[in-house]
């Protein structure tokens, strides 16, 4: 049965750094978009950023450019978000989620996600 596992997530002062990881189990990376979402308290869970199946293109929401980075590890069957100067809005449960077919997480389209882990929480606060 197809898995993810989120780690990582913690308390974390503004302007810190953490490091997200999503181990996969049951399939390879490169046979899955997988993307990183995350969902605040009261809002709609919101697309992060996709490293895609084939070539490892990356995606990033505009609020993340320049301060987020996704990277896979197919030995360790590992996909990373690295996060840098992070902001209180950053606060939020982040999930790690894979998509077959489709260009649902490039497009940011969370229902259309095949498979979900449990979410890690982020912190953000001083």
């Amino acid at each position: 049965q197809v898995q993810l596992v989120e780690s990582g997530g913690g308390l974390v002062q503004p302007g810190g750094s953490l490091t997200l990881s999503c181990v996969v189990s049951e399939f390879s990376l490169d046979s899955y978009t997988i993307g990183w979402f995350r969902q605040a308290p009261g809002k709609e869970r919101e697309r992060v950023s996709c490293i895609s199946r084939r070539d490892a293109s990356t995606y990033y929401s505009d609020s993340m450019k320049g301060r987020f980075t996704i990277s896979r590890d197919n030995a360790k069957n590992t996909v990373y978000l690295q996060m840098n100067s992070l902001e209180p809005e950053d606060t939020a449960v982040y999930y790690c989620a894979g998509e077959t077919f489709g260009s649902s997480c490039v497009m940011g389209y969370a229902s259309g996600m095949d498979y979900w882990g449990k979410g890690t929480l982020v912190t953000v606060s001083s």
